[in-house]
């Protein structure tokens, strides 16, 4: 009887108790609000990411600006693509490649008539990177990031980059 019961708990025991390398959890998505660029030049930018697996994610970004002669516009939408190589999932350092679409007015010095605006929309294609951090619970985290994009479209934009850096509060659920 001794050997059945210590058999059955020896069974239970070893069974219950697989280890995980890393912090297992279901917070797959997360927003976030790039509180550094709103405190620099008022633009709200926000960001969505969903974590495919513990280093990689997708994500997109939208911002709106009320100054259409900015650096990138005055609204901008785009997709990106994370990969992450810190110890800690979904956080550390990470690398990523983006798509952005803005609009926006530039300023046209015009020797007769005078200054005008000059409405355009664009598409960039850029590399950033930057490093993330994440509360023990993995529900806060604060990002620091950049990037460089080179413009695709249309010609009289083609020689012009664009770049993209902040610093972004979130929250994952």
């Amino acid at each position: 009887m001794n050997k059945f019961i210590f058999t059955t708990l020896l069974i239970f025991a070893t069974t219950s108790s697989f280890a995980q390398a890393y912090y297992t959890d279901d917070n797959s998505h997360e927003v976030k609000l790039n509180i550094g660029q709103f405190l620099i030049t008022t633009t709200v930018e926000l960001g969505y990411e969903y974590y495919i697996n513990e280093d990689t994610s997708i994500g997109g970004t939208i911002y709106f600006d009320g100054k259409s002669t900015d650096y990138n516009g005055n609204f901008g939408i785009g997709p990106n693509l994370r990969a992450y190589f810190g110890f800690e999932p979904k956080s550390g350092l990470f690398a990523e490649v983006f798509g952005l679409y803005y609009t926006g007015d530039d300023d046209v010095d015009t020797q007769n008539i005078g200054t005008r605006n000059y409405d355009y929309s664009t598409i960039a294609l850029g590399l950033g990177g930057g490093y993330k951090w994440a509360t023990r619970s993995q529900k806060f985290t604060i990002e620091l990031n950049g990037g460089l994009g080179r413009n695709i479209n249309p010609e009289d934009f083609q020689d012009d980059f664009m770049f993209r850096a902040g610093l972004s509060l979130g929250f994952r659920f």
